[in-house]
């Protein structure tokens, strides 16, 4: 039996035990299944708490049971287990009528990333000071290593606030998409709605391109989009951890 087949047998509790094991150690395999299932969805259940408190608790383990049978951990860090579970949320039929749980599932493990994720210091809205309005034009940024960007369909910053604690439970009588913005400036995570625009500008600067180039981006997504806004937002918020111009004579 490969390792592979061993593993599976040992997160699914609807297989048989491996051959390789012998009948007189069998009901120990059981435990230790049990065991490692159970860590497996307490994983979860810690990563995924704003999912959990919608889906409620039942329905939340048995989903989380039936990933853990199919999805074996890739990693030594328990921590972020769960990468793929806001696809197979999406894709497992009995939560077709909750639209926007993969987006919430994928805000959730995006706040996992940003609590792990490397130190930098931010730089602070004073080092716009030194720059020119001509030079902002060129400016090329390096975003926080712990910024992420999740856009959805669906009001999930909202949401997320509503099942953590964050806000208390209302209605939600404008149900528009809305973008978030997860970033970790100091110690603890957070988690913002961007304007609009933002997300398609902070897209752009984090593949290195020009501001200017960026704001036009932005632009295009979203008509009312406030460089203004942004811009002072993007530095006192945290999320720059380096930036540069390019060398005289560069071709944008």
């Amino acid at each position: 039996m490969s390792q592979a087949q061993f593993a599976a047998a040992l997160l699914d509790p609807d297989l048989a035990a491996p051959a390789t094991v012998s009948a007189g150690h069998r009901s120990r395999f059981a435990i230790y299944r049990n065991n490692v299932a159970v860590s497996l969805i307490e994983a979860l259940a810690t990563r995924f708490p704003a999912v959990r408190r919608v889906v409620g608790e039942e329905f939340f383990a048995e989903a989380a049971r039936l990933f853990v049978a199919r999805h074996p951990p890739t990693s030594r860090r328990i921590a972020i287990y769960g990468e793929d579970f806001a696809d197979f949320l999406e894709r497992l039929p009995a939560c077709a009528e909750i639209p926007y749980l993969g987006d919430l599932a994928r805000l959730e493990a995006a706040r996992t990333h940003a609590y792990h994720a490397a130190d930098a210091a931010p730089l602070g809205p004073e080092t716009l000071a030194v720059l020119s309005a001509e030079s902002l034009a060129d400016l090329r940024v390096t975003l926080h290593p712990a910024v992420a960007i999740i856009v959805s369909a669906h009001p999930i910053v909202t949401i997320w606030a509503m099942n953590t604690g964050e806000q208390p439970f209302a209605n939600i009588d404008d149900w528009r998409d809305q973008a978030a913005l997860i970033s970790r400036p100091a110690i603890d995570v957070e988690v913002r709605i961007l304007p609009p625009g933002g997300a398609a500008f902070l897209t752009a600067l984090a593949r290195a391109t020009p501001l200017a180039e960026a704001a036009e981006t932005a632009q295009l997504s979203a008509a009312d989009f406030d460089l203004t806004l942004n811009l002072a937002a993007l530095f006192s918020a945290g999320l720059v951890s380096h930036m540069s111009m390019p060398p005289e004579g560069t071709i944008r």
